[in-house]
């Protein structure tokens, strides 16, 4: 039997492929840089190995899964095609994966991965359920009926797929390292809703997600009246929020979900609407709504003395003001800080006002050097840019955290796609001393 070797085994996607194919009794291991990326602790925990790149890492026998991030060029590839081993990007892999099964895909500009966190935790209440969620976590089930994973837009990646569902969260504006504006970013959307079998669901009260064209029916879920599926009535607590659905305006049931803000709403909206359409039970479905724990780096909360501290992979202003508006919601009474490091140079510069835009719904931010990607490195412009557009911000570094302490009895958010949980783990060890 091959082993399956990853180049990139840490990277969200990769390590949650790993181990859903482990689970199902595949031989795998994987390569990465050093640095220790918080994917890791769940391949760890399952016993894959995880050894340094070096091209001696590659033997014969091998299948290579090869990470998107990494090039043709990389050592481990080409000593992989120099012994004519089968190279296989993550995405192609995923696409013939797949056909085993009822797949899901959630894709969306936001929301992709907490939406499927959500449907394989309500589905497999119902069937035996595998799925890839992209914060790095992944379950193969054996005899598995669904498959529900993130299909990513960027570089067009979702095209390597032919699902026979797609949940579409929203279509904004996003990876302007990539996408020329939103026309492209719709156009892809676009071509994928061409390759989904069965139906897609997709969020009615977005513009651009109007005007979807599909060989399938197009299911709209979404406050509006006109939406197939309507959520309306909502009561927001400091404990969750409680909804009623209406299915072509007739009502259907009232659901609650402990998390916060109408994008959460939406994100079960979603899932109510694929469990109807497949014939789910809908006492499960309201019940496995209610028992949602959520997924790693999304409103993860941590109480610390007379704080509380939250880390959030937020990296877009759409993103960053549903997660204060959540804050707001669950505490009202408390002063909300923003702690944000923006991630890549061209989305900073892209989305700088609005940046500033959704940060001064804080009521104090600050701010942390851009983090560059493997792709970008380097950019013009600093943080010192979007701090100016930002009144009372302050720049944070690991060694000044302890700027976060005069914030008694606050909700503090620390929000990026790139390393901020170094400045939150920082300011952790700064209470310790």
């Amino acid at each position: 039997m091959t082993i399956y070797h990853f180049v990139g085994i840490k990277g969200s996607g990769m390590s949650a492929l790993a181990q859903v194919l482990h689970d199902m009794n595949f031989d795998v291991q994987g390569s990465d840089v050093e640095k220790r990326f918080f994917t890791q602790l769940a391949l760890e925990k399952s016993g894959i190995k995880i050894l340094p790149f070096q091209k001696e890492n590659i033997k014969a026998g091998m299948t290579i899964i090869a990470g998107n991030a990494f090039p043709d060029t990389h050592e481990e590839i080409q000593e992989a095609m120099k012994l004519g081993l089968p190279i296989i990007r993550y995405h192609r892999f995923l696409g013939d994966f797949m056909q085993n099964f009822t797949s899901i895909a959630i894709t969306g500009a936001h929301g992709k991965t907490s939406t499927t966190g959500l449907l394989a935790h309500v589905i497999k209440g119902a069937k035996p359920t595998s799925f890839l969620i992209g914060d790095g976590t992944g379950k193969g089930e054996e005899g598995s009926k669904y498959f529900v994973f993130e299909a990513c837009e960027y570089r067009r990646h979702f095209l390597s797929y032919f699902p026979d569902y797609a949940i579409m969260t929203n279509i904004d504006f996003d990876h302007p390292d990539y996408f020329a504006n939103i026309d492209d970013v719709f156009s892809a959307f676009q071509e994928m809703a061409v390759q989904v079998k069965k139906g897609i669901f997709a969020y009615g009260d977005d513009e651009q997600l109007q005007k979807i064209q599909a060989k399938v029916p197009v299911l709209f879920y979404g406050f509006g009246e006109e939406n197939d599926y309507q959520a309306k009535n909502l009561v927001k607590s400091t404990s969750g929020t409680t909804f009623d659905v209406f299915i072509r305006n007739t009502f259907y049931d009232t659901f609650t979900i402990p998390t916060y803000g109408e994008h959460s709403v939406l994100n079960a909206l979603s899932v109510i609407g694929v469990c109807h359409y497949e014939e789910i039970d809908v006492s499960i479905v309201k019940e496995q709504l209610e028992s949602f724990q959520g997924v790693k780096r999304r409103f993860s909360e941590k109480r610390i003395g007379s704080q509380i501290l939250i880390d959030d992979y937020a990296h877009h202003p759409t993103e960053i003001k549903a997660t204060i508006d959540a804050a707001n919601q669950k505490y009202p009474d408390r002063e909300i800080v923003a702690v944000f490091q923006p991630h890549t140079f061209s989305r900073t510069q892209a989305f700088l006002e609005d940046f500033a835009k959704s940060l001064r719904l804080a009521d104090k931010t600050y701010l942390c050097e851009i983090f560059g990607s493997a792709r970008e490195n380097h950019g013009k412009l600093t943080i010192k840019d979007l701090q100016t557009k930002i009144e009372g911000a302050e720049i944070l570094s690991e060694e000044n955290t302890s700027l976060l302490e005069k914030h008694k009895n606050s909700v503090i958010i620390f929000m990026g796609a790139g390393d901020i949980q170094k400045f939150q783990e920082s300011y952790e060890k700064q209470l310790t001393l």
